[in-house]
Formats: C-alpha cells, sequence, structure tokens
C-alpha cells in the first residue's frame, strides 16, 4: 500500500489516500456532524428514487444545498438527506431532522455522468465495506457533490 499524507478540507479532514486493488482510490477523512432534513424510504431503487424525487420537490431551489444518502447495514432503510440550514422549517417541509455522524470514514470518490455514475454506486460501496474495520453501528453515506460527482463514505472504527 503507498500512503500520501494529504492536507486538512473545509468539508472534511483527509487522513490519508491508500492505493488498494479497487480501481477508485480510497481516501481515510475524518467528517464533522452534519445537521440534517431527510425521509427515510426501504433501501431499493424504486423506493430511493421516488424519495429522492419528493425531497426535491420540497424547495424552491436546490442552488447551495448539500445532498446525502444514507443506508443502514441490516435494516433495509435508505434516507435521502439535505444539509438543515438555518431557514428551514422541518414542519413546513414535511421533514423529519436528525444527523449524520461524526468520525473517520474511507472515502471513495466515484465521477462520471448520471445515470451511469448512479449505476456503479451499489457494485462501489459492496467492495468498500469489504474492510475489516468497517463501522456497521453508524450508516454508510453517499454525498453527492455535484451531479457528476458522488463521495462514498463507510464508517470506519
Amino acid at each position: 500500500m503507498e500512503v500520501e499524507q494529504l492536507a486538512a478540507s473545509n468539508i472534511c479532514t483527509p487522513v490519508c489516500k491508500i492505493k488498494t486493488p479497487m480501481s477508485e482510490l480510497v481516501t481515510l477523512v475524518d467528517r464533522p456532524v452534519v445537521e440534517i432534513l431527510f425521509r427515510r424510504t426501504t433501501d431499493d431503487q424504486v423506493g430511493i428514487t421516488r424519495a429522492w424525487t419528493e425531497l426535491e420537490a420540497r424547495f424552491e431551489t436546490l442552488r447551495g444545498r448539500k445532498f446525502y444518502g444514507a443506508f443502514f447495514p441490516g435494516r433495509n432503510e435508505y434516507h435521502v438527506c439535505v444539509e438543515r440550514q438555518p431557514q428551514d422549517d422541518p414542519a413546513k417541509l414535511a421533514l423529519e431532522t436528525g444527523q449524520l455522524a461524526a468520525g473517520r470514514y474511507a472515502r471513495v470518490r466515484l465521477t462520471g455522468q448520471p445515470p451511469a455514475l448512479y449505476q456503479r454506486i451499489t457494485p462501489a460501496f459492496t467492495k468498500l465495506a469489504e474492510r475489516p474495520d468497517r463501522d456497521d453501528s453508524r450508516p454508510g453515506l453517499e454525498y453527492y457533490r455535484r451531479h457528476d460527482c458522488v463521495d462514498l463514505l463507510l464508517p470506519i472504527g
């Protein structure tokens, strides 16, 4: 394994990059707590697609918002999430409130054009989840950086 030290960023603190047999580079990052609004659904493509459509429809604009997917090992549950902003009224938006846990994560960044990009998420996360240091007490995360860039974040101990 090749390890390269990295500088801190304002979103999360990269710890190091590790080249693995995966085609994508795995970066270890420390992430802060993120306050969110979310909608629950089942962890299947039909439910997830419907929940994303419903979440996005609640906002006048998506510009300036940060979106996440959170899935829970063994629970068949997926949360479509948006980072909470000061003006957000959860009751008016009919969304639950919560937090994405702080801590160390193994990150794989996927880039490409949808829908092909989204079809790579499950296989890449399945491979990432083979890590022996994964922490199943926290959900796995998808951070939608842009329409053509998704960070897969596996909680690790």
